[in-house]
């Protein structure tokens, strides 16, 4: 029955593998455990107050991660159950009968996994010489994975909390209050300049929807907090006696339907209705209160 382990532990590295495949190098960036693990800890820090609020976005990068490892170590143990310990030579001082054989499976494997090479066991078996040196490729892969990974969020939490900081201070400025005053070029870059990043930061967390559960601690940094007031703007654009600045109202606007849409399909699923209940709901899972004018306050506990 020692080809029932392996096959099982094959199944797991495999499964492993097409999580960090789908969450790291696919273009729609979705690993379904990977997503699941980071929300299911987003959800649980976010019940934790503020601070946890605060810090559910990395610590569910941490947990992704670590699931990652996780699952090629688990996988690599099964894989090597059925051959400890005859399968291995021990040095001098090791007695792999005192414990469990799946202990012994284990170490090799965390061991062979953070690529140690501690070299207190090593594979004597001629199949696991040929492929155990494979794990250790496989968690010097993984490490780059997850480098790979942060380095690729993290520009793309910048880009969003740009985007969120440039509406905050076009609110303070009381735009919508002389929009269509303004001469119509001006308005038409101001708003073609918000649809622009908008487009980048809906990229962002189409490739990266793990992005999602990072919550800001200021509303002036919350997209989620700052949206609603671009989609004021949006709407009160398209009443301007201007073509372009229309036309640029209706950009905007659909830029944002496009967001919404992402959130829908991704993280609301149950929802229904427009746009509007979307940004609300957007708004409510990261703790801020949005105000029919775009203001937002974290709300009361």
């Amino acid at each position: 029955m020692s080809w029932v382990w392996t096959v099982a532990g094959l199944a797991v590295i495999a499964f492993g593998l097409n999580e960090v495949f789908h969450t790291v190098l696919h273009p729609t960036g979705r690993g379904r455990l990977t997503h699941l693990v980071a929300g299911t800890t987003w959800r649980l820090s976010s019940r934790l107050g503020r601070r946890g609020r605060t810090l559910a976005g990395p610590l569910a990068a941490v947990a992704v991660v670590t699931m990652w490892a996780a699952l090629q170590i688990a996988g690599w143990t099964l894989v090597y159950l059925p051959h400890v310990p005859d399968g291995f030579a021990y040095n001098t001082g090791i007695r792999p009968d005192v414990y469990p054989a799946v202990v012994e499976a284990f170490n090799y494997s965390a061991v062979s996994m953070s690529t140690l090479g501690l070299g207190d066991a090593y594979p004597i078996d001629p199949w696991l010489r040929v492929f155990a040196p494979l794990q250790g490729l496989i968690g010097f892969a993984l490490l780059t994975a997850a480098v790979a990974w942060f380095l690729e969020l993290y520009p793309g939490l910048g880009r969003r909390r740009a985007l969120a900081l440039r509406i905050a201070l076009i609110q303070r400025a009381d735009t919508a209050g002389h929009l269509l005053d303004m001469e119509a070029g001006t308005s038409s870059s101001l708003l073609d300049s918000l649809t622009a990043d908008l487009a980048q930061v809906r990229v962002d967390l189409w490739q990266n929807a793990e992005s999602h559960y990072f919550t800001e601690e200021v509303p002036e940094a919350s997209l989620a907090a700052q949206l609603p007031y671009g989609m004021h703007l949006a709407r009160l654009a398209r009443s301007s006696p201007d073509r372009t600045v229309r036309n640029s109202g209706q950009m905007l606007e659909e830029a944002i339907d496009d967001f919404a849409d992402v959130l829908r399909l991704r993280f609301i699923p149950r929802l229904g209705g427009g746009t509007d209940k979307i940004l609300r709901e957007y708004a409510r899972q990261h703790r801020q209160q949005p105000m029919p004018s775009g203001d937002a306050r974290e709300p009361e506990a």
